[in-house]
Protein backbone atom coordinates (compact mmCIF):
# COMPACT_ATOMS: atom_id res chain seq x y z
CA UNK A 1 0.00 0.00 0.00
CA UNK A 2 1.33 3.63 -1.03
CA UNK A 3 1.76 6.26 0.95
CA UNK A 4 -1.66 8.16 1.38
CA UNK A 5 -2.61 12.19 1.16
CA UNK A 6 -1.99 13.01 5.01
CA UNK A 7 1.48 12.35 4.61
CA UNK A 8 1.29 14.44 1.25
CA UNK A 9 0.29 17.12 2.55
CA UNK A 10 2.62 17.40 5.13
CA UNK A 11 5.29 17.10 3.18
CA UNK A 12 3.83 19.75 1.04
CA UNK A 13 2.98 21.90 3.88
CA UNK A 14 6.94 21.53 5.48
CA UNK A 15 8.11 22.73 2.12
CA UNK A 16 6.53 25.80 1.95
CA UNK A 17 7.41 26.23 5.48
CA UNK A 18 10.90 26.13 4.38
CA UNK A 19 10.03 28.46 1.62
CA UNK A 20 11.29 25.65 -0.44
CA UNK A 21 9.62 23.79 -3.40
CA UNK A 22 7.60 21.08 -3.16
CA UNK A 23 6.82 18.34 -5.60
CA UNK A 24 4.22 15.35 -4.99
CA UNK A 25 5.47 12.27 -3.54
CA UNK A 26 5.03 9.21 -5.91
CA UNK A 27 2.44 6.90 -4.81
CA UNK A 28 4.61 3.79 -3.44
CA UNK A 29 5.05 1.72 -0.37
CA UNK A 30 8.22 3.27 1.50
CA UNK A 31 11.06 0.95 2.31
CA UNK A 32 14.87 0.37 1.96
CA UNK A 33 16.51 2.30 -1.12
CA UNK A 34 13.63 4.90 -1.47
CA UNK A 35 14.30 8.50 -1.63
CA UNK A 36 12.34 11.46 -1.69
CA UNK A 37 10.10 13.85 0.02
CA UNK A 38 8.15 11.20 1.84
CA UNK A 39 11.04 9.82 2.82
CA UNK A 40 11.90 13.56 4.67
CA UNK A 41 8.63 13.55 6.11
CA UNK A 42 7.87 9.97 7.42
CA UNK A 43 12.07 10.37 8.82
CA UNK A 44 10.63 13.50 10.94
CA UNK A 45 8.21 11.85 12.34
CA UNK A 46 10.04 8.56 13.62
CA UNK A 47 13.25 10.78 14.62
CA UNK A 48 12.39 10.16 18.63
CA UNK A 49 12.71 6.03 17.86
CA UNK A 50 16.45 6.00 16.92
CA UNK A 51 17.73 3.69 19.10
CA UNK A 52 16.70 0.73 21.85
CA UNK A 53 19.33 2.37 24.61
CA UNK A 54 21.09 4.97 25.39
CA UNK A 55 23.07 5.91 22.17
CA UNK A 56 24.36 8.86 20.64
CA UNK A 57 22.74 8.46 17.44
CA UNK A 58 19.87 10.23 15.66
CA UNK A 59 17.70 9.75 12.50
CA UNK A 60 19.07 12.04 9.91
CA UNK A 61 16.38 13.55 7.76
CA UNK A 62 17.87 13.47 4.27
CA UNK A 63 15.65 11.70 2.38
CA UNK A 64 16.63 8.30 2.01
CA UNK A 65 15.51 5.29 3.05
CA UNK A 66 18.40 3.43 4.85
CA UNK A 67 19.11 1.50 7.31
CA UNK A 68 19.15 3.37 9.90
CA UNK A 69 15.56 4.99 8.61
CA UNK A 70 14.54 0.81 8.57
CA UNK A 71 15.44 0.06 12.13
CA UNK A 72 14.04 3.07 13.36
CA UNK A 73 10.67 2.43 11.32
CA UNK A 74 10.59 -0.77 13.22
CA UNK A 75 10.77 0.54 16.88
CA UNK A 76 8.16 2.64 15.76
CA UNK A 77 5.96 -0.27 14.83
CA UNK A 78 6.94 -2.61 17.66
CA UNK A 79 6.10 0.42 20.02
CA UNK A 80 2.68 1.34 18.30
CA UNK A 81 1.87 -2.70 18.31
CA UNK A 82 2.30 -2.95 14.38
CA UNK A 83 3.89 -5.29 12.28
CA UNK A 84 8.08 -4.69 12.19
CA UNK A 85 8.10 -4.88 8.51
CA UNK A 86 10.52 -1.93 8.26
CA UNK A 87 8.08 -0.67 5.35
CA UNK A 88 5.76 1.95 5.73
CA UNK A 89 2.72 -0.02 4.69
CA UNK A 90 -1.06 1.28 5.35
CA UNK A 91 -1.28 0.51 8.91
CA UNK A 92 1.90 1.96 9.86
CA UNK A 93 1.01 4.98 7.22
CA UNK A 94 -2.47 5.46 9.45
CA UNK A 95 -0.09 5.38 12.74
CA UNK A 96 1.90 8.13 11.50
CA UNK A 97 -1.19 9.93 10.19
CA UNK A 98 -2.47 9.99 13.57
CA UNK A 99 0.43 11.37 15.43
CA UNK A 100 -0.11 14.90 13.00
CA UNK A 101 -2.54 17.70 13.85
CA UNK A 102 -3.94 19.72 10.81
CA UNK A 103 -2.10 23.10 11.76
CA UNK A 104 1.12 21.43 11.34
CA UNK A 105 1.74 20.41 15.13
CA UNK A 106 1.55 16.93 16.39
CA UNK A 107 -1.22 14.86 18.26
CA UNK A 108 -0.24 15.79 21.49
CA UNK A 109 1.86 19.36 21.47
CA UNK A 110 0.51 22.74 20.09
CA UNK A 111 2.85 25.55 18.47
CA UNK A 112 1.54 28.12 21.50
CA UNK A 113 3.22 25.69 24.04
CA UNK A 114 6.61 26.80 21.98
CA UNK A 115 6.40 29.99 21.33
CA UNK A 116 8.56 32.89 23.07
CA UNK A 117 7.11 33.57 26.44
CA UNK A 118 8.32 37.30 25.89
CA UNK A 119 5.22 37.55 23.40
CA UNK A 120 7.04 37.30 20.38
CA UNK A 121 6.03 34.00 19.00
CA UNK A 122 8.59 32.61 16.64
CA UNK A 123 9.85 35.79 15.81
CA UNK A 124 13.20 37.81 16.82
CA UNK A 125 15.08 34.17 17.59
CA UNK A 126 18.62 33.48 15.39
CA UNK A 127 16.51 32.12 12.29
CA UNK A 128 13.48 33.42 10.79
CA UNK A 129 10.25 32.22 12.42
CA UNK A 130 9.32 30.13 9.31
CA UNK A 131 12.53 28.68 10.28
CA UNK A 132 12.15 28.42 13.88
CA UNK A 133 8.17 27.10 13.48
CA UNK A 134 9.89 24.04 11.07
CA UNK A 135 12.11 23.18 13.65
CA UNK A 136 9.76 23.02 16.08
CA UNK A 137 7.55 20.78 14.37
CA UNK A 138 10.59 18.30 14.02
CA UNK A 139 11.10 18.69 17.90
CA UNK A 140 7.59 17.99 18.44
CA UNK A 141 7.99 14.29 16.74
CA UNK A 142 10.50 13.40 18.76
CA UNK A 143 8.83 13.97 22.08
CA UNK A 144 5.89 12.49 21.06
CA UNK A 145 7.96 9.47 21.22
CA UNK A 146 9.37 10.21 24.41
CA UNK A 147 5.57 10.95 25.89
CA UNK A 148 5.09 7.26 24.31
CA UNK A 149 8.32 5.76 25.92
CA UNK A 150 7.07 6.86 29.10
CA UNK A 151 3.41 5.16 29.10
CA UNK A 152 1.60 8.60 27.26
CA UNK A 153 2.58 10.70 29.73
CA UNK A 154 1.55 14.12 29.12
CA UNK A 155 4.75 16.39 28.61
CA UNK A 156 4.80 20.13 30.00
CA UNK A 157 7.31 22.63 28.32
CA UNK A 158 8.60 25.07 30.61
CA UNK A 159 10.50 26.71 28.18
CA UNK A 160 10.42 26.05 23.91
CA UNK A 161 11.70 28.58 21.23
CA UNK A 162 13.47 31.92 22.79
CA UNK A 163 13.76 35.33 21.28
CA UNK A 164 17.05 36.64 21.83
CA UNK A 165 15.82 39.39 23.91
CA UNK A 166 13.92 36.56 26.19
CA UNK A 167 16.85 34.34 25.99
CA UNK A 168 19.12 37.22 27.57
CA UNK A 169 16.51 38.37 30.02
CA UNK A 170 16.52 34.66 31.13
CA UNK A 171 20.30 34.38 31.42
CA UNK A 172 20.04 32.01 28.55
CA UNK A 173 23.52 30.59 26.73
CA UNK A 174 24.59 33.49 24.35
CA UNK A 175 24.17 30.44 21.69
CA UNK A 176 21.48 29.10 23.17
CA UNK A 177 20.01 26.04 21.59
CA UNK A 178 16.37 27.83 22.48
CA UNK A 179 16.93 30.46 20.37
CA UNK A 180 16.94 28.33 17.05
CA UNK A 181 13.53 26.20 17.64
CA UNK A 182 15.46 23.01 18.60
CA UNK A 183 15.48 22.85 22.14
CA UNK A 184 12.93 22.47 25.08
CA UNK A 185 13.03 22.54 28.75
CA UNK A 186 10.58 19.24 30.22
CA UNK A 187 8.68 17.61 32.86
CA UNK A 188 7.18 14.31 31.94
CA UNK A 189 4.05 13.83 34.42
CA UNK A 190 4.70 11.49 36.99
CA UNK A 191 8.35 10.60 35.41
CA UNK A 192 11.93 11.55 37.49
CA UNK A 193 14.63 13.26 35.81
CA UNK A 194 16.60 10.36 35.52
CA UNK A 195 13.82 9.01 33.95
CA UNK A 196 13.11 11.42 31.48
CA UNK A 197 16.55 11.57 30.61
CA UNK A 198 16.72 7.42 30.08
CA UNK A 199 13.96 8.32 27.53
CA UNK A 200 15.71 11.23 25.79
CA UNK A 201 19.01 9.07 25.72
CA UNK A 202 17.04 6.94 22.72
CA UNK A 203 15.37 9.79 21.10
CA UNK A 204 18.30 11.11 18.72
CA UNK A 205 18.75 14.21 21.41
CA UNK A 206 22.33 15.46 21.13
CA UNK A 207 21.67 17.82 24.02
CA UNK A 208 20.39 16.49 27.36
CA UNK A 209 21.18 18.69 30.65
CA UNK A 210 19.90 17.61 33.87
CA UNK A 211 18.39 20.28 36.37
CA UNK A 212 16.74 19.48 40.05
CA UNK A 213 12.89 19.99 38.64
CA UNK A 214 13.27 19.14 34.50
CA UNK A 215 15.36 18.02 31.70
CA UNK A 216 16.79 20.32 28.68
CA UNK A 217 16.93 18.30 24.94
CA UNK A 218 17.79 19.87 21.62
CA UNK A 219 18.86 18.60 18.36
CA UNK A 220 22.04 20.49 18.74
CA UNK A 221 24.31 18.37 16.05
CA UNK A 222 21.88 18.33 13.47
CA UNK A 223 21.88 21.98 12.65
CA UNK A 224 24.75 23.81 11.02
CA UNK A 225 23.57 26.94 13.19
CA UNK A 226 23.64 24.54 16.15
CA UNK A 227 26.38 23.58 18.89
CA UNK A 228 28.74 21.12 17.03
CA UNK A 229 29.03 18.57 19.05
CA UNK A 230 27.50 16.12 21.85
CA UNK A 231 26.62 17.39 24.89
CA UNK A 232 24.65 14.97 27.51
CA UNK A 233 24.92 16.56 31.02
CA UNK A 234 23.02 13.95 32.49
Amino acid sequence: MRAQLKLVVAVLASMLVLGGVATAAEDRTLGLGDRGADVTEVQIRIAGWAADGPQRTFVAVDGIFGPATEAALKRFQRAYGLTASGQVDAPTQQALDALADPDGSTAHFDFAEFHSKDGAGFGGGKVGSSTVQENVRRLMYKLEAVRKKAGDAPITINSGFRSIAHNSNVGGASNSQHMYGIAADIVISGTSVGQAIGHAQTSGFSGIIRYDTFTHVDSRVEYGYGAGSWYWAT
